[in-house]
Formats: C-alpha cells, structure tokens, sequence
C-alpha cells in the first residue's frame, strides 16, 4: 500500500512538474472594424458594450428584457451555377425569438447594407437607442464584434456582445429555431 501511495504521489509530482500547453495570447481590440479572416479569435472585450457569457445571455434571453440579433452571413447563391439548378440556401439555427440581419457584421459595409442594419436595428430596439440589444454568432466570429461595434458609433447605448453565439448557447443545451433574414 505504501508503495502505491509512493507511486501516486510521484507521478503526481512529475504532473504537476510537467510545462503547461502555451495558451494563445489575447486578441486586443483593434481602433476599428475587422475586415478579414472573420473567423478567429475574437478579443474578450468590446468598449462601450457588455460582454454576456452564456448563463447571462440565457438570463436575459427568459426575462425577455432584450433584443437578439443575429448577424451570421448568409452566403450568396454561387454566381457560377447553370441556370435553372436549384438552390437552397444553408439552414441557419439561431436564437428563438431573435431579428437575424445578415451580412451586416462585415468590417465595411455597403450603404444598403447599412441602411438595413439600421432599420434592423431600430425594428428590434422600437426606436430606444437604450434598449437592450444583445449581438451575436457564432463562437471566434468578428462578424458579432463588428456588428455591436457598429451599434454603439449608430448611437445604441444598451449593446452586449455574446462572444459565444449559437455555438455557445446549443452546447449548454438551449434551444434553437430556423431562422429566416429580416426584410
């Protein structure tokens, strides 16, 4: 027995001796939008915005005391397809209940698309610029971090960015709707 505790004891010495993996070092916010390589590492921190973990987005998502917007892309139908083929778009999972507005999370924006962000915006919001907006994704998605960005220089004073999204939310178990792009 003794020899076993010996054992242990001395593996665990050689465990706790052992180099920890290198962790990434943190991404630190940029002055502006991100406008490559959108899937990444995001930073943990959004200024002027709160930053929701997954329990918080769920507490504000049952009280229903926000608004969620979902900003994933939408990919276009490929310009090279013969005419004639049939084409579905991919399904998209989001939160129930949120305004989903893709394409509106990229680092520049064409004025429609921001003429759409901003009715989108203001459609979830009922014109308060304090009201709640919770922004997001997909986890590692600037696409959330650019949007909420966006939202706060449009004026919203009520932004939180839910750096987890939908890959967050469907891994603790809650549940998801199709979804289908605000007009």
């Amino acid at each position: 027995m003794r020899a076993l505790i010996a054992l242990v004891l001395g593996l665990s010495g050689v465990v706790l001796s052992m180099p920890s993996w290198p962790q990434p070092a943190p991404v630190s916010e940029p002055d502006g939008y991100r406008t490559e390589a959108y899937r990444a590492p995001t930073p943990l921190t959004l200024r002027g915005a709160q930053v929701l973990t997954t329990p918080q987005a769920e507490g504000l998502w049952k009280a229903g005391t926000a608004a969620f917007i979902d900003v994933l892309p939408r990919p276009p139908r490929p310009a090279e397809l013969p005419a004639g083929t049939i084409w579905h778009d991919a399904r998209r999972l989001n939160i129930p209940g949120s305004i989903w507005l893709p394409n509106t999370g990229f680092g520049a924006l064409a004025a429609v698309t921001e003429a759409y962000l901003r009715r989108g915006l203001e459609r979830a919001s009922a014109g308060s610029d304090s009201k709640l907006l919770v922004i997001y994704c997909q986890r590692d998605c600037w696409q959330s971090w650019n949007a909420a960005k966006r939202a706060l220089a449009l004026g919203y004073r009520g932004v939180a960015w839910y750096p987890e999204g939908t890959d967050g939310w469907q891994e603790a178990g809650l549940p998801l709707e199709d979804a289908t792009p605000a007009p």
